[in-house]
């Protein structure tokens, strides 16, 4: 879970030095993706089901054990019956997940350092081939525990594309490339508490995003966009 620290020791590096070490991007792709709406839960309901015979560990080590996979006795008894119709009306009333379409942005970095990073701010920015003036950021916050010499694929899912406005010539562009992608790693924070930031970037300009992927606890994702 990344937790903000206050008091850190800043080092400013320029732009075209800190492209090179300490973390290199050996790697980036992005794509459309969809993201799995989740089923909702179904909470218990009622008083429990009374245990029998069967719900022991050897009754229903045997059951597993055979391979005609008998059902089980319990959902036989009234209160397995109840139970069961009980859950079904539950479910009835929970709505289906909603898949999410958006874009997958994924870097792959070395870390090169001495030390063990914790966390990365990173950004894919993007211009349109036929428009360059048309540049697009997409910044992101992960959470890591990278030690010296290893590599990690940074990956993130968010509903916006690489630009917030396409041209009608970009459009046209059928199986031609329609973006110009690359990525920058804006900000490293170490498990000693440094920290590397480009020169030309600020944390305050992420205040908003920061708080916003922050406000809900971490789960299994490397990364969120800011």
């Amino acid at each position: 879970m990344i937790v903000l620290r206050i008091s850190l020791v800043l080092l400013l590096v320029a732009p075209f030095c800190f492209s090179q070490d300490p973390l290199p991007v050996l790697k980036s792709s992005w794509q459309p993706s969809i993201q799995k709406g989740k089923k909702g839960e179904v909470p218990q309901t009622g008083p429990a089901r009374q245990l029998t015979v069967d719900d022991t560990v050897i009754a229903r080590t045997n059951r597993e054990a055979q391979t005609t996979h008998p059902q089980d006795p319990t959902e036989l008894t009234p209160d397995g019956r109840r139970s069961s119709i009980e859950r079904m009306e539950r479910e009835s009333t929970i709505a289906p997940p909603t898949d999410v379409p958006g874009f997958t942005y994924t870097a792959t970095v070395r870390n090169d350092s001495t030390k063990i990073v914790k966390v990365i701010y990173w950004e894919y920015r993007f211009s349109e081939i036929s428009n360059p003036q048309s540049v697009g950021r997409r910044q992101f916050l992960c959470s890591v525990n990278l030690k010296k010499g290893s590599e990690i694929d940074l990956t993130a899912f968010t509903t916006l594309g690489p630009t917030d406005t396409v041209t009608p010539a970009t459009l046209t562009r059928s199986s031609e490339p329609k973006f110009d992608g690359k990525v920058r790693i804006n900000r490293i924070e170490y498990a000693d508490d440094e920290v590397l930031q480009r020169g030309d970037w600020k944390l305050s300009d992420v205040k908003s995003g920061l708080e916003r992927a922050t406000s809900t606890p971490w789960g299994k994702e490397v990364c969120r966009p800011l």
